[in-house]
């Protein structure tokens, strides 16, 4: 089993929603010790719908996570594991919380092997 490095939550939100996201982004902030992607306003790699990305290392788990469980506002949110196997981490390991999202998964595959200079 590869060792976890981190985890990536992925808070996905739409113009109706985009403000419940910045509540719970605010108060991701203030109550954890995580690292803030920006604000993706459109799809974005292989994420169908608008999103913003935390990051936070393995220790903070098991307090982010049931949080986001209790607090996400009713939001989809993807949270993955960082294990150097962006295809398996995003379409093997991921954990949903809420409506489960189509990822575009072979596009993933299609960019990993273009940066590999496989394509």
């Amino acid at each position: 089993m590869p060792p976890i490095t981190g985890y990536h939550a992925h808070i996905y939100y739409d113009a109706a929603s985009r403000e419940t996201a910045a509540m719970v982004r605010a108060e991701v902030e203030r109550t954890f010790v995580v690292r803030m992607g920006r604000w993706r306003d459109e799809p974005v790699g292989p994420h169908p719908q608008p999103m913003y990305q935390v990051a936070f290392e393995p220790a903070v788990f098991a307090e982010i996570v049931p949080w986001l469980m209790l607090n996400r506002r009713g939001l989809t949110v993807l949270v993955h594991p960082e294990t150097g196997d962006d295809v398996a981490d995003h379409e093997v390991h991921p954990l949903w919380l809420g409506e489960k999202l189509t990822l575009d998964i072979e596009m993933l595959r299609r960019f990993i092997a273009k940066e590999r200079g496989e394509s």
